[in-house]
């Protein structure tokens, strides 16, 4: 069994003693491809993820699937059935082997009632996920389907040492993953690579895509918003 203080959120939460509540948690693995949460199932755990990779979809009343997040190692997801109590809103699935532990509701509620820092953790973590789909919202709202793609692939991107300004998605996206996250066709994707391309704005490897101006692609970004308002 690993230990509360290996899981970020819990990390230095001074005010609590951790041991007090390990025992009460389930530690488990999930294989590649398994079904961690299910759209609307009753459960109220929350899940931390100890390792691994999870994906978190959503699904339309007519079986369309968008892509909300791919978690890692650190982030956990569950909480907002654990706070109201209604079924899951999303679906959840291990893209690799993941080791979860998993946190019953009313054992939540008792930590965070007795830990005021891990309380005010938790405010912050949702304000900052309130604000993220606020942003989102927007860009899909008032952006074309070319400047959504340079928003969702500056989120993707990561800085890697020796490389900057550049910014690289490693591994690269399958094209209809990327249509999945912003609600458009995998053809649409593939043309707009193709022009970012030409443009100088993208490159490829055989492992990753690299942005080699990811300032130049915020500006566009910029300049599509204000032409939208």
């Amino acid at each position: 069994m690993s230990s509360l203080s290996d899981i970020l959120f819990f990390r230095d939460a001074a005010d609590l003693d951790l041991g007090l509540f390990e025992r009460r948690c389930a530690w488990r693995s999930f294989e590649q491809g398994q079904t961690i949460l299910d759209f609307e199932e009753a459960s109220t755990d929350v899940y931390f993820l100890l390792s691994g990779d999870v994906r978190v979809q959503l699904r339309t009343p007519g079986g369309k699937e968008l892509i909300l997040a791919d978690l890692r190692a650190g982030e956990f997801f569950g909480e907002l059935s654990a706070i109201d109590g209604t079924s899951r809103s999303a679906n959840v699935t291990a893209l690799t082997r993941a080791a979860i532990c998993i946190v019953a509701e009313p054992l939540f509620r008792e930590i965070l009632a007795a830990s005021p820092a891990l309380s005010a953790r938790m405010m912050q973590l949702l304000a900052r996920r309130v604000r993220e789909l606020n942003n989102r919202l927007l860009e899909h709202t008032v952006l074309d389907i070319r400047h959504s793609l340079y928003a969702e692939l500056l989120r993707l991107s990561a800085p890697r040492p020796g490389m900057a300004p550049a910014r690289v998605i490693s591994p690269p996206p399958f094209h209809h993953e990327l249509a999945s996250r912003i609600g458009c066709r995998r053809e649409q994707v593939t043309r707009e690579l193709g022009a970012m391309q030409r443009d100088g704005l993208l490159a490829r490897t055989r492992g990753a895509l690299i942005l080699p101006d990811p300032d130049g692609i915020r500006t566009r970004i910029g300049r599509a918003m204000q032409q939208a308002e």
